[in-house]
């Protein structure tokens, strides 16, 4: 705007000292030093879209969020969205997700429903889904329990080796009248809470096997006593016990392995594996040489870290705030949780979910098992799906892209950071030259923004608006929205399975005056953005994000 002051004070100048000259003298200057200063606005702009130290983005108003009845609108009388999704990507990506309906709409973006599925099908695949969780709890039920057992057994043998000769048979005494039953109390409510949770599920999965075992044991038991009849003064009543405990424990381990076998497990589609009706070889179940060693291990991190969860959910969700302290600590039992008696009911029920779920994504994908942060990534996602199956599948539909950022090896950090350099680099040469010389072109000051997904950065409803629309993102480029001429012209920016990155560089942008011309080191960048909490407008960073979507998508993906 100084440039255009400029040109009319000349402008006027002009006019006034040569008013003698003649009307047609005078509007030629005015003409002339008007042009000038054209120019001169128009060169001062593109010199700060080249790396000046200004930002060169405008802010766009954010469009409504997509509210309860624009959502039902979307669907035909049979449940299927009408364009195969396109609106509701674009609607989510410009605006964002009414937070009474996001329960709903999630499970499309993170690809537990197909966007082109009918409400049928989504029916079936939740039952499924639902029986698919459900082995996988009482899988991680079972572990808890053989832990318990080898615990019971190795306190045993230590109190046995610590009591002298003399006083052996009155201690194994001691310890069957007195150790014995509550080792049995343990085993029976660990029993109690799997028969609770898994009742139905025994009754639906084990329909087609029930008349089998039957049979097979009714077959053995009259081999069994046509064999005694025969032999019956060769046999003692003790062979006849231990033949019995043979049996029940061939029965009992065909039945666990049969159920492994049954598990749903992750594989390179992200989904559940028994949902697939044709697996590409790249798509097959990832194997694991994870050991019951590494579940332990697991487990016990998983415990930590639920426990210290903070309650920032809260008035997100006011009914599981509401949960009465006899519920919350019957939920910290069926996961054997300990060390809860200091929270708050709320807070407690809270650290059970996180356990239950976490459990069974170790389980469900052991080549990542479980690693610090994957608490940060579950917490949100708890406070909108209520329905722990619900959650389980959208977590892990979530998991499909972030898993990578858990895994031992860091491949998949060291890929996102790379690309958080190319974006910068390829936009703001002159900041990345700084970085260069600060030896911070690694961008590994971003870390903790990529592992948690901006988590620690954002208030609780900016990470859930971030992540929405990035799962939307996600979901458009998965259904293939965007190859289609039509699908790019309605998405504007092309959707993209890196927006998150997008969103990185963008804040790091924003800070460039900052970084050019006050920072001398790496420590002092990470030390501003491990403090940007609550510092930054989330639509104005998305709004930025798809900018360098537009311009530099061919160039860096």
């Amino acid at each position: 705007m100084w440039a255009w002051g400029l040109a009319e004070r000349a402008v006027a100048g002009l006019l006034g000292s040569a008013g003698m000259n003649g009307g047609r003298w005078n509007t030629a200057v005015a003409v002339g030093v008007t042009a000038a200063a054209g120019i001169a606005l128009v060169a001062i702009v593109v010199s700060s879209r080249r790396g000046g130290i200004k930002s060169p983005w405008r802010r766009r108003r954010r469009k409504p969020v997509l509210a309860s009845k624009e959502w039902r609108s979307l669907f035909t009388p049979e449940g299927k969205l009408y364009d195969g999704g396109v609106k509701l990507v674009k609607r989510v990506r410009n605006g964002g997700i009414e937070p009474s309906i996001r329960a709903e709409v999630w499970p499309f973006l993170l690809g537990v429903y197909s966007l082109d599925s009918s409400q049928a099908e989504r029916e079936a695949v939740k039952e499924h889904n639902r029986k698919g969780y459900l082995l996988l709890r009482k899988h991680c039920l079972r572990k808890n329990n053989e832990e318990s057992k080898r615990l019971n057994e190795t306190a045993a043998v230590s109190h046995e080796e610590s009591i002298s000769p003399g006083k052996v048979k009155e201690s194994v005494t001691s310890l069957g009248s007195e150790e014995q039953p509550g080792k049995e109390s343990l085993e029976e409510h660990i029993k109690s809470e799997e028969e609770n949770s898994f009742a139905i599920l025994e009754q639906e999965i084990q329909d087609n096997t029930a008349k089998a075992i039957p049979e097979k044991q009714t077959d053995e038991n009259l081999c069994s006593s046509s064999s005694s009849d025969e032999d019956e003064s060769e046999q003692s009543d003790v062979t006849h016990v231990e033949a019995s405990h043979n049996d029940v424990a061939s029965t009992h381990q065909s039945s666990v392995e049969e159920e492994e076998e049954s598990m749903p497990k992750y594989s390179n589609t992200g989904g559940n594996t028994e949902t697939e009706t044709e697996l590409s070889k790249a798509a097959s179940p990832v194997k694991s040489s994870r050991t019951v060693e590494d579940f332990d291990t697991w487990q016990r991190i998983i415990r930590l870290d639920a426990v210290r969860a903070n309650n920032e959910w809260v008035s997100y969700s006011p009914s599981q705030a509401a949960v009465t302290r006899e519920k919350a600590i019957e939920s910290a039992q069926a996961v054997c949780l300990k060390d809860y008696e200091h929270l708050e009911a709320h807070r407690i029920h809270h650290a059970s979910r996180l356990v239950a779920i976490l459990e069974a994504y170790a389980t469900y994908d052991p080549e990542i098992g479980y690693c610090q942060g994957m608490s940060d990534l579950l917490a949100p996602l708890l406070a909108v799906l209520e329905e722990d199956d619900e959650a389980f599948w959208c977590f892990a539909g979530f998991m499909r892209k972030a898993r990578h950022n858990f895994r031992l090896d860091e491949v998949g950090i060291r890929r996102q950071l790379n690309m958080v350099a190319k974006i910068i680099k390829n936009k703001d040469f002159r900041l990345y030259r700084h970085l260069e010389m600060l030896e911070a072109a690694d961008c590994f000051f971003v870390y903790r923004m990529v592992v948690v997904m901006f988590r620690r950065e954002l208030t609780f409803e900016q990470t859930l608006s971030l992540w929405e629309v990035m799962w939307a993102d996600q979901a458009a480029s998965r259904a293939g929205i965007a190859r289609s001429s039509w699908g790019k012209l309605r998405l504007g920016a092309p959707p993209t399975d890196d927006l998150l990155l997008y969103a990185i560089a963008a804040s790091v942008l924003e800070k460039r005056k900052l970084i050019i011309e006050s920072y001398s080191s790496m420590d002092e960048i990470i030390r501003d953005c491990n403090n940007m909490a609550g510092q930054l407008d989330i639509w104005k960073l998305l709004d930025d994000a798809h900018n360098l979507v537009v311009t530099l998508h061919d160039r860096v993906e």
